[in-house]
């Protein structure tokens, strides 16, 4: 049964959610768009969590030229962060999280979020197995919206 454990990390249920998006407030959003491109999601679900008053540190996996987003500076790698981070919440796909799966363990957030459409179950259980807790194809925006305070 211990050695099963971990699976308690892979976060499903809705009062696990709910915890997660309560008791975060330091969110570093991997794969973060820019201005210029406003209308993805993966600018736009940051720029509504900055609104509620959360601290987003931006990871752009492109745009080398870029130094700040949102009014932040940019961090080129999880790792590089100052400091703790509660929440990464992860805007790549499915087959390109596992580059980025010693970066984050390297941190070691509390819990990663998978955005809604993105699935990884290797990755999910490799992340688990360290004591990250993982929520899988669900937006952070939504889950805000039924969860969040501010």
């Amino acid at each position: 049964m211990v050695a099963e454990s971990w699976r308690s990390n892979l976060v499903e249920d809705e009062a696990g959610v709910a915890e997660i998006v309560r008791s975060s407030r330091r969110i570093a959003v991997l794969g973060i768009k820019t201005e210029a491109q406003a209308d993805q999601p993966a600018f736009y679900v940051a720029r509504f969590l900055q609104q509620q008053g959360l601290s987003v540190v931006p990871v752009p996996v492109y745009y080398p030229e870029v130094r700040d987003i949102l009014g932040q500076p940019v961090f080129r790698s999880l790792s590089r962060v100052p400091g703790p981070i509660d929440l990464v919440d992860v805007f790549r796909l499915p087959r390109d999280i596992p580059v980025h799966l010693d970066d984050i363990e390297q941190k070691r957030p509390r819990a990663v979020w998978f955005q809604l459409g993105i699935r990884n179950d290797a990755a999910a259980e490799r992340l688990a197995k360290v004591g990250i807790r993982v929520v899988q194809d669900r937006c952070l925006m939504v889950d805000w919206r039924r969860y969040g305070t501010t």
